[in-house]
């Protein structure tokens, strides 16, 4: 199949009746053209999902051997692991990986979405399923390869990764039969895959009739903020018996804090986090955890994505790879 032709700016100005010039002087300095004609041109560039070409010319027909590859975070272990099971995928094919991260922000996603359409990537893997409609109509337009990874709830095209709401059902679960009746969610960020487990964990509790409790904030996790969620915990649920953190830093950081104060884990209170990581399983008691596969995520969306631009067929939108709950010592 041939693919489409991206929207150009003389397509633009052939819609609005004006020069081409007009156009690209908008872009460059948009105060340089009358109040009426930036709106115009603006609801124009908008309706046609117009992405900006930085390559040069005379290699915008070429193909660039390029994935993007956006992360929200480029410090967060849980993506690094991400990067580095795409990257042992890519670089023995022969392509290059072009990173960006949006810091959890839907606006800043759509942003370095159109900066890597611009330099004409071949492929974009992403981290999130939830998109502004401006970033949707792009990558309608761009008409290549989408993975996006890390849950598998939807897809605009491909979802490679786990079923967060399950996962955090799961461990849940597993506290409440191990004897835990008054469990708290710890969170952070509130972004969809916090939001994703907060649900998971709502449904383990209702199940067994048991009160839904939460301590959560808009701030990134760290461990510091595990240990002020725990005094908080302390404070508002003072008969608590079981935390279940978003992410293991969470956790961590509550662990500790729960050994300052001499509270012991996990005969008073049991302590559950997510994703795995090896800091977590160093310490005594070790973690309980929900292990997620980041490794084998980014490989399997890196492979999936190379299968595709080989014109190879999706036999499957959704491709579910699991986790396992990992009881460890502190539950």
């Amino acid at each position: 199949m041939t693919k489409p032709k991206r929207p150009t700016l003389q397509d633009i100005a052939d819609h609005l009746g004006i020069t081409k010039m007009t156009v690209s002087r908008y872009l460059r300095q948009p105060q340089s053209v009358a109040v009426e004609t930036q709106q115009k041109i603006a609801v124009a560039l908008e309706q046609f999902g117009y992405i900006p070409n930085k390559a040069p010319s005379i290699l915008s027909n070429a193909k660039s051997r390029a994935i993007g590859v956006l992360v929200p975070s480029l410090t967060n272990q849980v993506f690094a692991e991400v990067i580095k099971g795409i990257e042992l995928i890519t670089d023995e094919a022969g392509y290059q990986t072009m990173l960006a991260h949006y810091g959890y922000s839907m606006e800043k996603e759509e942003q370095r979405i159109e900066s890597l359409l611009s330099y004409n990537v071949e492929g974009l893997i992403l981290s999130e399923n939830q998109h502004s409609p401006r970033t949707l109509k792009m990558l309608e337009v761009a008409n290549i390869p989408v993975i996006e990874i890390m849950d598998t709830s939807h897809a605009i095209q491909q979802a490679v990764g786990f079923n967060n709401v399950s996962a955090a059902c799961s461990m849940v679960e597993t506290m409440i039969l191990r004897g835990r009746r008054k469990i708290v969610y710890f969170s952070a960020r509130m972004d969809k895959r916090t939001r994703l487990k907060m649900q998971g964990y709502e449904r383990a509790m209702q199940r067994y009739g048991l009160q839904v409790r939460h301590i959560t904030t808009e701030m990134p996790s760290s461990f510091s903020l595990g240990a002020e969620q725990l005094q908080q915990a302390l404070q508002q649920y003072p008969d608590l018996d079981g935390i279940f953190c978003t992410n293991d830093d969470l956790a961590i950081g509550a662990l500790f804090e729960c050994q300052r104060q001499g509270i012991d884990v996990p005969e008073q209170i049991a302590i559950a986090g997510f994703h795995g990581h090896d800091v977590g399983q160093s310490l005594t008691p070790q973690l309980a955890t929900v292990i997620t596969p980041r490794l084998e995520i980014g490989r399997v969306a890196a492979q999936t994505l190379l299968a595709r631009l080989a014109q190879q067929p999706i036999e499957r939108n959704i491709i579910d790879l699991g986790y396992t709950i990992h009881c460890g010592e502190s539950i």
